[in-house]
């Protein structure tokens, strides 16, 4: 069965249930529109659960390959974002306990036969090299911190903080309830504001300097304003 094809326009701003029926028939416009638009959220979910960035790709592209070849089984029980986002988790959570086969599954929900700042690789480039230099030096730092928080938090920050995901979503994709979602976020940026302190309380003393040459400048430019 022939699509008429629709304007890239239209495509990007179709709702999901009409992306998955175009790209029942492998229509290529509605596959690009549903790739584009849950790249972010399947990375940062893989690579809140992984930790590794090169896992979260696979992990990535995994997710599509098994969603588009199973396309007919999606019965919209749930939203298309939510149903796709568990192929994600339960492909990085195949991939950890293999890995680490004691993992405490009990702390990623209950939901395990349905199917987390981290940015999706990126190639552009700020036109200051000194400011992408400064936010990439945070961005690591913050990396760090949020990759050390206990998994059970890790996956639920970058769902809400990061991605940006509602309360009530969060809570059907990690099949807990909305209360102990909004608890595990506030203990895991508790935990964020100390390992931050942590790391970056003796750099903040030097925050903002002003040196010498600043300071003389200043100095003689206050002088002549005020004593000439």
């Amino acid at each position: 069965m022939a699509l008429t094809p629709v304007p890239k326009a239209e495509t990007d701003a179709a709702a999901d249930e009409e992306l998955v029926r175009r790209a029942l028939f492998r229509d290529e416009a509605a596959v690009r529109a549903i790739t584009t638009r849950y790249n972010r959220r399947l990375f940062r979910v893989a690579r809140g659960i992984l930790r590794n960035d090169a896992e979260a790709e696979d992990v990535v592209q995994e997710t599509y390959v098994r969603a588009f070849t199973g396309l007919d089984m999606f019965r919209g029980d749930a939203a298309f974002g939510t149903w796709i986002t568990r192929i994600a988790m339960n492909e990085a959570l195949g991939r950890l306990r293999k890995q680490r086969p004691t993992v405490d599954w009990a702390t990623y929900g209950e939901n395990r036969t349905q199917a987390q700042i981290i940015e999706f690789p990126a190639s552009a480039v700020s036109p200051d090299p000194e400011k992408t230099m400064a936010q990439g030096e945070i961005r690591v730092v913050l990396e760090k911190a949020i990759d050390q928080l206990p998994d059970s938090f890790r996956v639920v920050f970058v769902a809400r903080v990061v991605e940006g995901m509602t309360v009530e979503e969060t809570a059907d994709l990690f099949n807990l309830k909305p209360e102990t979602v909004k608890t595990r976020l506030h203990r895991a940026r508790a935990l964020l504001r100390d390992a931050l302190e942590s790391q970056l309380g003796p750099a903040l003393t030097s925050t903002f300097p002003f040196g010498d040459r600043h300071c003389a400048a200043m100095t003689e430019k206050i002088v002549g304003l005020v004593c000439r």
